[in-house]
């Protein structure tokens, strides 16, 4: 859930990015008593998220900033479509313009591309989710708008589950010489029943130590469709099974239909695109 302190904190962060001693160039041309009507308008189609983040830019700015957001998020919309309006103080309008347009977009470009995702996988069982490679400071944006668009999220952080990859099974079995299963079950002794563990493996010769040890969820890494088949089939519903590793809209669906659970997929947050949208500021 995307709160309202997670937002207040982004775009806090954002206004003062853009104007740390204020707007000049507003308050050189704009008269004090100037007020501005303004439309929210899309130059392209997408997917829009990211409403109450636009309308949190003006308000935290200027709280006399009427601001009427009329698309849902998670609601498709084309080129032109107007999506909202700003009225009040023209300075505060002018100053908050950039922080609102920049969070707003990069939150339709993750969704519009978690839809694409999605479309790709219809038909099919597998859920597409998201990863921990989010732009620094805007994880909670990122990840509601993968919602937005259709998508699941993963872990938020490295506090909400255990995911033993390659690495810490590399370290464990090095420093202790115990078995990838045996340093598995020590783990999950030592954690509340509540958490869930994932692992990951990279071949299919190493899922049988994972499985043994009771996981939760076995990741499947950089696997060939055919080793795909093979995991899910081998697992047969014993743990979730998860596809990672170089996923792509050309490669979604058929890594979707070898029977995968969860397919991750880093680029919805790391590789979106930001959507076209403008404040046009209507003449009076």
């Amino acid at each position: 859930m995307l709160t309202k302190a997670a937002i207040e904190r982004v775009v806090a962060a954002a206004l003062d990015e853009d104007a740390p001693w204020g707007d000049i160039t507003s308050e050189a041309l704009i008269p004090a008593d100037a007020t501005a009507d303004a439309r929210l308008v899309a130059r392209e189609r997408g997917v829009f998220s990211g409403g109450a983040v636009f309308a949190a830019a003006f308000r935290q700015l200027d709280p006399d900033i009427r601001v009427h957001v009329t698309v849902a998020d998670g609601e498709v919309f084309e080129a032109g479509a107007e999506l909202g309006r700003v009225t009040g103080p023209a300075r505060a309008v002018l100053t908050a313009e950039r922080a609102a347009l920049n969070l707003t977009q990069r939150m339709c470009g993750v969704s519009t591309l978690t839809a694409r995702y999605v479309a790709a996988v219809a038909g099919t069982a597998a859920r597409i989710a998201d990863t921990r490679k989010t732009t620094p400071g805007l994880r909670a944006l990122e990840r509601h708008a993968v919602r937005a668009g259709g998508g699941h999220n993963h872990r938020f952080s490295l506090s909400d589950a255990v995911m033993a990859k390659d690495n810490h099974l590399a370290v464990l079995r090095q420093r202790t010489g115990a078995t990838t299963t045996e340093a598995l079950r020590r783990a999950l002794a030592s954690l509340p029943h509540t958490t869930h563990v994932e692992v990951e493996v990279d071949r299919v010769d190493q899922i049988d130590d994972a499985l043994a040890a009771g996981v939760g969820t076995i990741m499947l890494d950089n696997f060939s469709l055919a080793d795909l088949r093979t995991g899910v089939a081998h697992i047969g519903g014993r743990a979730i099974v998860e596809a990672s590793g170089g996923v792509t809209l050309d490669t979604v669906g058929d890594i979707a239909r070898t029977g995968v659970d969860v397919i991750s997929v880093g680029a919805l947050t790391h590789s979106a695109r930001a959507i076209d949208l403008g404040l046009d500021v209507e003449a009076r």
